[in-house]
């Protein structure tokens, strides 16, 4: 049966760019990086503290993802954070637009979204209200 999210899958425009902001700005560590030249594709395999990974991919050509008004599919990845208002504050101060934090009716706990540098919607989601 299953356990654990082991990884989440994420395509990018611009390799580059988005490795920066996985590792540097949200401060994942790197597991593996590998360039697969018969798909002109890099592939980097990112791992939070606790071991859930998030394999990022360029694919040249790749479609843009359908955000506003939502698509079906996949809506966001969740981060679990200790302090929402202090995640925020960093994030902002690297100039990353930051939505205002708001407070989940049915568990009290706070949450704040922004998005990645391909527009893909990101959570942050306090542990404990």
């Amino acid at each position: 049966m299953l356990k654990r999210l082991h990884h989440a899958a994420i395509i990018c425009s611009d390799y580059a760019v988005s490795k920066r902001f996985y590792t540097q700005v949200l401060g994942l560590r790197v597991v593996a990086e590998n360039f697969r030249s018969d798909r002109n594709s890099h592939k980097l395999d990112l791992a939070l503290p606790d071991g859930t990974q998030i394999e990022l991919f360029s694919f040249p050509g790749a479609p843009p993802r359908p955000s506003y008004p939502e698509a079906r599919g996949l809506r966001h990845l969740a981060f679990e954070v200790d302090d929402v208002a202090q995640c925020k504050q960093r994030l902002e101060s690297m100039g990353i637009a930051v939505e205002a934090v708001r407070t989940d009716e049915y568990t009290q706990r706070r949450f704040v979204f922004f998005a990645d540098p391909d527009g893909l919607p990101l959570e942050l989601y306090q542990a404990s209200p």
